[in-house]
């Protein structure tokens, strides 16, 4: 729940700071803070770099950090902070889907008709959210939906490098690799971006808090749980994003954010087996 509320403040900062920034300099930006603040952490724990893995490392920081930090900053430059935040939930379907292919977790029909339940929650949230579909809201709903996609898909990865690497020493080392490969388009988008205090202040809370510390954590919990457990808070985090983004920046609550959102929700039950009602009915004493 912790991790949810975190992440899902990232949306608010992501749209503050994207449409200042550009989303290349925004996600370099992003991940340099990152970086630096789990290096700082390696130095004083005292921790080895995984330097027998480099290759791992490279191909896990483009797609886990690299690709989606700039397609959901791409995203925010143009869509409400609590839309992008429900798109991002999609990143459990495709995790899901991606564990049975990694041979991480098994598929039913069950999970499968989450996954269904959860692509048909995402189309309602485009059809009928808060902003009119026209054809760059349809790109940066797609590249939303590609950021997420690329957090589902490295999961099952991700969590076989736990069992490789350390989780403070995996988290440093795709940041730092992700940000060297963003370097030379963030020097190129260098001379658009506007370093604005409210930017600025944002990408400093979205580099060392919501993605270098909470991906550190968000690590050491995938190395003793599920892929697919290890990501289900991806489908809380709409709950914060959408109530963030209209607190903190007024943003419309459409009919599609309703609908949608209880189509994801429905995912979430069918494709992890949690069930909130549970542990109340299980509390309820029986009828005499």
């Amino acid at each position: 729940m912790g991790l949810s509320a975190l992440w899902g403040s990232s949306f608010v900062l992501l749209r503050i700071a994207s449409p200042a920034l550009g989303p290349v300099v925004l996600a370099t930006m992003r991940l340099g803070l990152a970086a630096l603040t789990l290096m700082v952490l390696m130095t004083a724990l005292r921790h080895d770099w995984p330097r027998a893995h480099w290759k791992e490392v490279l191909w896990l920081g483009i797609l886990t950090a690299a690709l989606p930090f700039l397609f959901f900053s791409y995203a925010a430059m143009h869509l409400p902070a609590g839309y992008v935040a429900l798109l991002n939930s999609t990143a459990v379907l495709f995790a899901t889907l991606s564990s049975a292919w990694f041979k991480e977790d098994t598929l039913t029909w069950r999970k499968l008709a989450g996954c269904a339940a959860g692509f048909v929650g995402v189309a309602l949230i485009v059809q009928l959210g808060p902003v009119d579909p026209t054809p760059t809201v349809l790109l940066a709903a797609l590249a939303g939906i590609a950021g997420a996609g690329c957090y589902g898909v490295a999961t099952p990865l991700m969590k076989q490098a736990t069992t490789r690497m350390q989780p403070l020493a995996i988290s440093a080392s795709i940041h730092l690799a992700a940000t060297v490969v963003m370097l030379p388009g963030a020097a190129w988008a260098l001379p658009e971006a506007r370093f604005t205090l409210p930017a600025v202040s944002a990408v400093l809370v979205l580099g060392v808090i919501t993605s270098g510390l909470a991906y550190w954590v968000h690590l050491r919990i995938l190395r003793h749980v599920p892929p697919v457990a290890a990501i289900s808070p991806a489908f809380m985090i709409p709950l914060f994003g959408v109530t963030w983004g209209h607190l903190f920046l007024g943003e419309t609550l459409g009919s599609g954010i309703y609908l949608g959102g209880a189509f994801v929700l429905l995912a979430t039950a069918l494709v992890t087996g949690f069930n909130p009602l549970r542990r109340f009915w299980a509390a309820q004493p029986p009828v005499p």
